[in-house]
């Protein structure tokens, strides 16, 4: 991560493609169904919400998390990429065609985000339709899409445009005053943010209270009946997860990483986690000068500013999402 795209970070907007895949229910029974799958509530929120959530085995466990957007009788499912076969899977086989139809939009859109207290500047800028509210969404006559995350959440907006207009929007962006990254970007702002990935944070055992989905607003616990429910509500209402996911701010030194493919977390002498996310800050202009940031998922005896030994080296736990008092603007 460099110096430039720390400060567009913090001072101004950033935009890159994302590396998902959109999949789409239509039909008059979209919304019903869509909502019998989701940890989140569609329903509530009415047309035009944008929202975080996952999909989940019978017994509670995350098979995909994504940011799901409610337009009309159509609900548009942004997931990761690697979620994309296990997406269309999961609503092929729960959704009846008479209620709505899979529509699989992947090779259809690109997907560009926006992080950065400009962005919304920027989109203004850039003549793009802003939602009025975060956790709303809007489409556009071109057949694009906007939608305005959540507070809190890795990235401030979404925009889903036809594939041949790609280049177009990156060079109005550009022209707008966003500072064009790649991939790596989003994932450097959804590590600040504290927000789990999948194949990262999330793997086949995870539920999601154990990946902070009570404070990103990703489940809902007042609405009907969803695959897994039971689970969640059950742990909810009688008991607490065993681990936790938290941030680590590794000690000072060199700019070399913590070692590579060692993810064990140590507090006195026992393993009580393991780290699942690295990057690296840095700091002012100075080369080589900045800290290692990770998250981890830990056992939840293991408090806030305890110090622990991480992949090889000494960090600090911490909450999320990440404050950075060390970070100076480039």
């Amino acid at each position: 991560m460099t110096p430039a795209l720390v400060a567009a970070l913090r001072t101004g907007a950033v935009a890159a493609r994302a590396p998902v895949a959109v999949v789409s229910l239509h039909g008059p029974g979209a919304v019903t169904c869509f909502q019998g799958l989701l940890t989140n509530d569609v329903e509530q929120p009415g047309d035009g919400a944008f929202l975080y959530g996952a999909l989940l085995t019978p017994k509670g466990l995350i098979l995909v998390d994504g940011w799901a957007g409610r337009l009309g009788t159509a609900v548009s499912f942004t997931v990761p990429t690697e979620a994309r076969e296990r997406t269309l899977s999961i609503f092929t086989r729960s959704v009846p065609p008479r209620l709505a139809h899979v529509v699989d939009r992947t090779g259809d859109v690109v997907v560009y985000r926006l992080a950065g207290p400009h962005a919304l500047g920027v989109a203004e800028a850039a003549a793009l339709p802003v939602p009025p509210g975060p956790g709303r969404v809007v489409a556009t006559l071109a057949r694009s899409e906007v939608a305005r995350a959540p507070e809190g959440a890795p990235f401030t907006l979404q925009l889903t445009v036809p594939a041949a207009e790609a280049d177009v929007l990156a060079d109005r962006l550009a022209a707008a005053g966003a500072l064009l990254s790649d991939e790596a970007a989003l994932e450097f702002t959804r590590i600040l943010a504290g927000w789990p990935q999948l194949g990262a944070e999330v793997d086949d055992k995870t539920i999601p209270q154990e990946v902070r989905y009570d404070e990103l607003g990703g489940v809902s616990y007042t609405k009907g009946c969803y695959t897994g429910q039971e689970t969640v509500s059950r742990l909810h209402f009688r008991g607490h997860t065993n681990r936790y996911l938290r941030g680590l701010l590794f000690e000072g030194g060199p700019p070399a990483p913590p070692a590579d493919g060692w993810s064990t977390v140590t507090h006195v002498d026992r393993a009580v986690g393991r780290v699942t996310s690295l990057a690296w800050v840095p700091e002012g202009r100075v080369a080589g000068a900045g800290r290692w940031i990770g998250l981890a998922l830990i056992r939840r005896e293991v408090d806030p500013g305890a110090m622990v030994r991480a992949a090889g080296r000494d960090a600090r736990v911490v909450e999320l999402p990440f404050a950075f008092p060390f970070v100076q603007p480039a």
